[in-house]
């Protein structure tokens, strides 16, 4: 039996996760654009973009924080959703008011772009094969 190791791991997130994004971007701008023409499909690629950005740094911060001992990885990993919660919080306030950028098109996206993150995240743990203990 192959074991993994978190290299390995957090490569498959991350290629998975934006393979997966990207097929979100498209169904969304395409989604998008029926509904709203191009503001859709720029609310689409934004919030696509967004949560790419945001699903690595959460990959990077865990990664980070893992070479590093308990104390430390929690401050890593509570600093990088910190920045994260006050970065969604301006762009969003920046793009609330931008009539070229459609609301429920973005919406629609940066959940579905969550959810399926999410979903690769978990996939990708539950079928890891890391040693958890010393024989």
């Amino acid at each position: 039996m192959k074991l993994d190791n978190l290299n390995t791991v957090f490569r498959k997130v991350l290629v998975q996760g934006s393979l997966l994004i990207i097929a979100i971007a498209l169904i969304g701008s395409l989604a998008g654009g029926v509904a709203a023409g191009m503001p859709g499909v720029l609310a689409a690629v934004i919030g696509s973009a967004m949560t790419l950005v945001f699903v690595s740094l959460t990959a990077l911060s865990v990664w980070l924080g893992g070479r590093f001992g308990l104390g430390a990885f929690f401050g890593i990993v509570m600093g990088g959703w910190l920045l994260k919660i006050v970065l969604f919080m301006v762009l969003v306030r920046v793009l609330l008011g931008n009539v070229s950028v459609h609301g429920p098109t973005f919406f629609f996206t940066v959940v579905a772009a969550i959810l399926g993150s999410l979903v690769v995240d978990s996939l990708a743990v539950l079928k890891a094969r890391i040693p958890v203990g010393e024989n």
